[in-house]
């Protein structure tokens, strides 16, 4: 594995974005004036306070929020047009897999739904089982199986029809930490074998740091970028890289944007 980041042309595209949501109290500015360039096999981190508009963003990416105009671009489409061609995958804050079916029966439903042929879903189960570590387990239910271990069946469900991005919203937030540095080891294994494209929303700035090439820091609402960090940490990355001078100094610029983004407010 190479320790230099060799980054593509620009995969999701923001110019100038902004959500109003429209509430009974009136309107609620979710974002403004959002500007950023996530280039192909990036692993870009969306860091702010609560209700500063990372999930918000996301879901924008995804299709699931429809800022005015044509402010965002995936893959050269629009979020919808994107959608429809299943450029992404998305992995929620819960893993959120049905307790009635099996791990390969939750990782195979969106193959289902797609209509690929049964040969075709079992060659896929069996692929992403693997490659999150979970071979073996795919006749268990979700209830057999540790919340880590969901989690990565989760990953496996959003991987199974080998979208080139991959958006996670926060989804080791409610493991404890022993786990959760596990998963990230692993999840930089999986980008590192599959060069997807992944925009992963968390809360911790050690997570945040060790994770990314490029982290965004976001203000409180109304969701606005306060500092982009190209991260100058190398690909390879075990988990005393944390003790790193390097690491440190972004973690301290992290943790003063966020400062700055409040101090703006």
């Amino acid at each position: 594995m190479k320790d230099t980041l060799n980054i593509g042309q620009p995969v999701i595209e923001a110019k100038g974005l902004n959500l109003v949501f429209q509430t009974g109290d009136g309107p609620v500015h979710a974002l403004r004036d959002v500007n950023l360039t996530i280039g192909k096999g990036e692993f870009v981190s969306f860091i702010g306070p609560s209700g500063c508009g990372k999930t918000t963003f996301l879901r924008c990416i995804a299709a699931l929020e429809h800022p005015a105009g044509v402010t965002l671009t995936v893959n050269g489409m629009t979020p919808d047009q994107a959608r429809q061609s299943r450029a992404y995958g998305y992995v929620f804050q819960a893993a959120g897999l049905y307790p009635w079916r099996t791990i390969a029966g939750n990782v195979k439903l969106p193959l289902e739904i797609m209509g690929f042929s049964k040969a075709d879903q079992e060659a896929r189960v069996r692929k992403v089982l693997e490659l999150v570590e979970l071979s073996g387990f795919g006749a268990k239910y979700p209830w057999q199986l540790s919340g880590g271990m969901q989690q990565r069946a989760s990953i496996a469900r959003a991987l199974a029809f080998d979208a080139d991005i991959l958006l996670m919203d926060e989804p080791f937030g409610a493991l404890d930490e022993i786990v959760r540095d596990r998963l990230n080891e692993e999840l930089l294994k999986l980008w590192a074998r599959t060069g997807k494209t992944i925009g992963f929303v968390t809360h911790s700035i050690p997570e945040a740091v060790y994770l990314s090439t490029k982290i965004v820091v976001m203000s409180p609402r109304p969701g606005r970028i306060t500092d982009i960090i190209d991260s100058p940490l190398p690909r390879e990355r075990p988990l005393d890289i944390r003790d790193s001078k390097a690491f440190i100094d972004i973690a301290h610029r992290v943790r003063e944007g966020l400062r700055a983004g409040h101090g703006d407010d």
